[in-house]
């Protein structure tokens, strides 16, 4: 007769998949944040960027100066930069990149989210799905 033994892999707890960082920023973006931190009236520890309803094709993006990280923020650091995510926009930005670019006629952030369906033509607002997750 044998003895039984138990089954390592019933015991075994699953593996945590890292998760994955909400956004990335250009060179250019995180040089841009820099800036704009040194340029603040009063201390800041970053951007918050989210998302507000609004405009002709229904959303845009939200960019302000954060002063604390709140318990729910999402933190995202990047080449050197903080920037800290409204929790409500997480799966509305997931994947994006966030992007500077300056022209004689506007200087602004721009974003590269592969979650945006549409944009209105005068480029102040966007319709974004939330992000398909795996697993």
């Amino acid at each position: 007769m044998t003895a039984m033994t138990p089954n390592s892999t019933m015991s075994a707890k699953p593996k945590v998949r890292p998760r994955p960082q909400v956004m990335r920023l250009t060179d250019a973006a995180a040089e841009r944040v820099k800036e704009l931190a040194g340029r603040a009236d009063s201390e800041i520890v970053g951007l918050r960027v989210g998302i507000k309803n609004g405009g002709c094709a229904g959303q845009s993006y939200t960019v302000e100066y954060a002063h604390e990280v709140r318990p729910t923020d999402e933190v995202v650091e990047d080449k050197g930069v903080k920037i800290l995510v409204d929790p409500k926009a997480v799966l509305f930005l997931l994947g994006t990149e966030m992007d500077y670019k300056a022209d004689k006629m506007q200087a602004q952030f721009v974003f590269n989210n592969p979650n945006q369906i549409s944009a209105c033509g005068c480029g102040e607002s966007v319709q974004l799905t939330p992000a398909k997750i795996d697993g």
